[in-house]
């Protein structure tokens, strides 16, 4: 009789928290699409937001299914790849897997990471921010689609080669070229001047 009267209570007690924890909070719902590379977030079933992502390129694919958030973080670096900032990082898988900001904003897109679903860091605050008010625990991340297959067609319809499909399309390099020659004559100027 005792322990029935103690589950009872303690039922009631767990329904209470449950409900009271729910007032004022709505429900989040992240949609990824991976074949077209789009992010919808619901608020309380009312669109608020749709974004450019990058998910999962070949070999590095972004899992598929249905989630619920359980870890943020404001400042996240990768512990698998070399440190890579991840900020604004809202964690969706035990493995690891999160949507977060990222500077290469050039890629949004098309699939580019290594397994993460990356927007932009403008777009990261917006959802974290979000995310952190409705909380975790009504937030949902739906994923669908298979980014793994290379669209014969890239951005603005015209068609791909097989390395475009791969890499994307050709990126104008002069700049980069021009930054790391940069970088090597003050390296140069730094070891003869010491």
């Amino acid at each position: 009789m005792k322990v029935s009267r103690v589950v009872s209570v303690m039922t009631l007690v767990a329904a209470l928290t449950a409900g009271f924890a729910s007032l004022g909070s709505a429900e989040v719902v992240i949609k990824v699409d991976k074949l077209n590379q789009r992010m919808t977030v619901l608020v309380d079933g009312t669109q608020r937001w749709q974004w450019p992502v990058s998910t999962g390129m070949r070999g590095h694919d972004t899992p598929s299914g249905a989630y619920t958030t359980f870890r943020m973080e404001k400042e996240h670096f990768s512990k698998e790849w070399d440190d890579a900032p991840m900020p604004h990082s809202i964690f969706f898988t035990m493995k690891g897997h999160a949507i977060h900001g990222s500077m290469y904003t050039k890629y949004l897109g098309r699939p580019a990471s290594h397994g993460c679903v990356r927007i932009s860091p403008e777009n990261a605050e917006l959802l974290f921010a979000v995310v952190k008010k409705e909380g975790l625990l009504n937030t949902k991340v739906i994923l669908t689609g298979d980014a793994g297959a290379p669209s014969e067609y890239g951005p603005g319809g015209r068609q791909q080669n097989f390395f475009e499909s791969l890499f994307g399309p050709p990126q104008d390099t002069r700049q980069d070229l021009e930054s790391f020659s940069d970088g090597r004559k003050a390296r140069r100027k730094r070891d003869r001047d010491t």
